[in-house]
C-alpha cells in the first residue's frame, strides 16, 4: 500500500501554498486507495462524501456519508480510503494566513483544531448543501482575480468554523478558564461590537478603559489587570489598536474628511485625532490617505 506524503497530494504545490498562505481545490472524483499520513505545516478543512477511516491522535473514526473534516498539523493523523469514489472540497492554509489582523484566537481557541474533540462532523442534507455552497464560493474566488481574495477566503474559513461549532458544540473545551479570562472575553466582545463605523452621526461611545469598566460593571483596575494577564497587552493598547485599525479603514475606503472620521471615532476635535493617530502609527491621517492615492 502506497504512503503519500504532502508533496504527492494531487494538485498541491507546497511552495505555492507557503507563498500564498492558502489553497482551495475540488477533490478528484476517482482516486487510488492510499494511506495519507503525517504532521504537516498547514491546516486543512474539507467537505467530503465517501467511505474512509480516519485515525486522529488516539481516535478512530469511520466515515460513510458527508462530513466536515478538520486537520491540525500538530496532531498526527492518517486517512485510509475505503472506496475509490469520493466527492468534496478541501481548503488548506498556513497559520500566518489565518491569524493575522486580530484572528489569532480562531485557531488557538477553536476546539475543531485541537486534539480534544473529534475532527469529523456529520452533516445532514441541508447542512451539507449550505457548506457545499461556501466551498464552491471559495473555489470560485480562488480561481478568479478578485483583488481581495485572501480576505474573502479568510472570512469563509471563519464562517465554516463557526457554523461547525453551531452544529456540534465542543464537549471538551470550557469557554472560560477563570474570571480573568471571562472578563477579558467580555471586554474584547464589547470593543469589537462598536465596529465597523458606518455612520458619521453615531460616534464611538466607549474609548477608554474606564468607559469599558463602567459598561462591564467592574472596577477599572480589575479590568486592566485581567486583560493584561490574559493577553499580555494593556486594555488601552487593545483600544488604541482597534480604533487605529478602523481609522485606517475609513481613510482608505471612504471619502469622509479627516474631521468626519475624527468625530465618528469619538474625538472631540480633529487635532486630538491627528495627535492620537500619529502617536500610535508614526504618521498623520492625511499622509496615510495620500499613500493610497
Amino acid at each position: 500500500m502506497t504512503v503519500k506524503v504532502a508533496s504527492e497530494i494531487p494538485g498541491l504545490d507546497i511552495e505555492d501554498l507557503k507563498l500564498q498562505g492558502f489553497k482551495v481545490h475540488e477533490l478528484p472524483a476517482s482516486v487510488e486507495i492510499p494511506v495519507s499520513r503525517g504532521r504537516r505545516d498547514f491546516y486543512k478543512m474539507g467537505l467530503v462524501t465517501g467511505k474512509m477511516t480516519v485515525y486522529y491522535a488516539d481516535k478512530i473514526l469511520e466515515i460513510n456519508d458527508t462530513v466536515l473534516f478538520f486537520v491540525n498539523p500538530s496532531v498526527p493523523h492518517s486517512v485510509v480510503r475505503r472506496s475509490k469514489k469520493r466527492t468534496g472540497y478541501a481548503c488548506l492554509f498556513t497559520e500566518p494566513f489565518i491569524t493575522g489582523r486580530g484572528r489569532t484566537g480562531i485557531l488557538k481557541h477553536s476546539p475543531l483544531f485541537q486534539s480534544g474533540d473529534a475532527p469529523v462532523i456529520p452533516l445532514n442534507s441541508e447542512q451539507a448543501s449550505f457548506m457545499s455552497g461556501i466551498f464552491q464560493k471559495m473555489l470560485a474566488v480562488y480561481r478568479g482575480d478578485y483583488h481581495y481574495k485572501s480576505e474573502l477566503i479568510r472570512n469563509c474559513i471563519e464562517l465554516i468554523i463557526h457554523e461547525a461549532l453551531r452544529i456540534q458544540p465542543s464537549q471538551n473545551v470550557s469557554p472560560f478558564k477563570n474570571a480573568a479570562t471571562r472578563i477579558t472575553h467580555l471586554f474584547m466582545d464589547l470593543l469589537e461590537r462598536q465596529f465597523p463605523v458606518d455612520r458619521m452621526g453615531e460616534p464611538l461611545g466607549l474609548r477608554t478603559a474606564q468607559d469599558f469598566a463602567v459598561g462591564l460593571s467592574v472596577h477599572v483596575n480589575y479590568l486592566n489587570r485581567s486583560v493584561k494577564a490574559v493577553t499580555g497587552k494593556p486594555t488601552s493598547v487593545h483600544i488604541a489598536e482597534r480604533i487605529t485599525a478602523e481609522a485606517k479603514a475609513l481613510l482608505h475606503h471612504t471619502d469622509w474628511s479627516v474631521a468626519d472620521i475624527a468625530y465618528a471615532l469619538g474625538f472631540e476635535y480633529p487635532t486630538y485625532f491627528n495627535n492620537y493617530f500619529k502617536r500610535v502609527t508614526g504618521t498623520t491621517p492625511k499622509a496615510l490617505r495620500k499613500e493610497k492615492v
